[in-house]
Formats: C-alpha cells, sequence, structure tokens
C-alpha cells in the first residue's frame, strides 16, 4: 500500500517477478477492506500518506481480529532511528527505508512469509517457564492462565527463549532463527522486539534475562527465587 502509484508499480513488478501473487492498492481508506477481502500473507505499507499513514493502518490491521497476525514491512523515506523504533514497535515485521534495493527487498519480504507460514508441528507442544505458558500448536500464548497477543514474530522468539532456557542466546544468532536474516542488518531491531515482549509479559518478565554486550537468555530460575 503506498500513495504513490510508481513506487507501488516498481514493488509489484519485482514482486510479480518471483512468482508471488500482488495486489495494489493506492487508496489508503480501503486499505482494510481490500485487505479483508483475501487476507493476504504480507502487508508492505508507506509510512507517509495522505488521509490515513501507515502508522495508522498498522493499528487497524492489529486490531482486526482477521488480520492481526498479518507480517507488515513498512516501506518510507523516514529513516530517523525514531521512526522505525516506533514502526517497530506497533507490530511492524521490519522497516525498509527510500531509497531501497528491490533486491534486499525481495529477501526480507521471503525471509519474513517463510518463518510466518512455517508449518505447525503435527504433535500439540506445550512449554512452560513459570506462568509463562505457549501452545505451540494453537499457537497462542498465556501469562498467568490470560492470553495474551503476540505478532508472529514475538511468538517465535519467545518460544526459541523458551525451548533454549539457560542458554544465551546472541543477537546475532536470534537475527539468523527469528529472523531468518543471514546478512548483518542493526541489532536493535532484536532489543525493540525483546523489549515489546517484555512488556506483554507484564510480572513475569524478568524471565528474559539481558546479557551485557551479548543478548537475552530465558532464565533457569527467576531471579527473586534465585537470591532468596
Amino acid at each position: 500500500m503506498d500513495d504513490e502509484s510508481d513506487v507501488t508499480d516498481l514493488v509489484a513488478y519485482h514482486l510479480k517477478a518471483k512468482g508471488f501473487q500482488v495486489e495494489t492498492v493506492n487508496d489508503p481508506n480501503g486499505s482494510i477492506g481490500a485487505a479483508r477481502s483475501f487476507v493476504p500473507d504480507l502487508v508492505i505499507l508507506d509510512v507517509m500518506m495522505p488521509d490515513l499513514n501507515g502508522i495508522q493502518i498498522c493499528r487497524m490491521l492489529r486490531a482486526d481480529p482477521k488480520l492481526k497476525r498479518v507480517p507488515v514491512i513498512f516501506l518510507t523515506a523516514k529513516a530517523e532511528e525514531n521512526d522505525r523504533i516506533q514502526g517497530l514497535e506497533l507490530g511492524a515485521d521490519d522497516y525498509i527505508c527510500k531509497p531501497f534495493s528491490t533486491k534486499e527487498l525481495i529477501l526480507r519480504v521471503q525471509s519474513i512469509i517463510r518463518r510466518s507460514t512455517e508449518a505447525v508441528p503435527e504433535e500439540p507442544k506445550r512449554l512452560q517457564v513459570g506462568e509463562i505458558v505457549i501452545e505451540v500448536d494453537r499457537h497462542e500464548a498465556f501469562v498467568q492462565g490470560r492470553r495474551i497477543e503476540l505478532t508472529a514474530t514475538e511468538f517465535k522468539l519467545l518460544r526459541l527463549l523458551m525451548e533454549r532456557r539457560g542458554r544465551v542466546q546472541t543477537r546475532e544468532h536470534l537475527l539468523i532463527n527469528v529472523w531468518n536474516y543471514e546478512t548483518e542488518i542493526e541489532t536493535r531491531t532484536v532489543d525493540t522486539h525483546v523489549r515489546r515482549l517484555r512488556e506483554k509479559l507484564g510480572s513475569e518478565a524478568d524471565w528474559i534475562e539481558t546479557i551485557r554486550g551479548v543478548g537475552y537468555r530465558m532464565a533457569e530460575r527467576r531471579a527473586v527465587e534465585a537470591s532468596g
């Protein structure tokens, strides 16, 4: 979704050339209705649009039961760090600044779609750390018995930390295994997602430990228990 038809056409052309089915929307006001009509595997949004901007549309996507888990990439000329962080905090999965490389865009699209459509294990699987529980087969997470809403990226990040409990996960390792990035990107992406995940975990957030200068770890024992 972009208010500039030439940008929309360029992105659509290259994605179609790689075999993707593409639907373009140049009217922001019709974007949610269009998305609900076919439920896309991924949405590319421009932040700077008239009437409704990309930030507002992302909020609407995340609030819609039918669209809340659809991955979102922001494509925009706003390169400031605060803008990128705001986009990621709203639940966007990636943020690409104009001018951009179409090759990089396609690689990121492929990466996000690959991780968001991974096959669910045939056998039900349940992971628990403290009062944090995830039902892997149903893609659901609970804190103290209350279901919490996680994006696909947040869920995969939490699952990886829980599965590898007690082992330090470097930011680079997380980028590869959660984001499927094999090339260097800003590690601030990891920090932003961990911070947002902690906020959703509430009183159970301290299970995720920060290993300064390295990465993160799901604790073997809770800090208050270890000191008691």
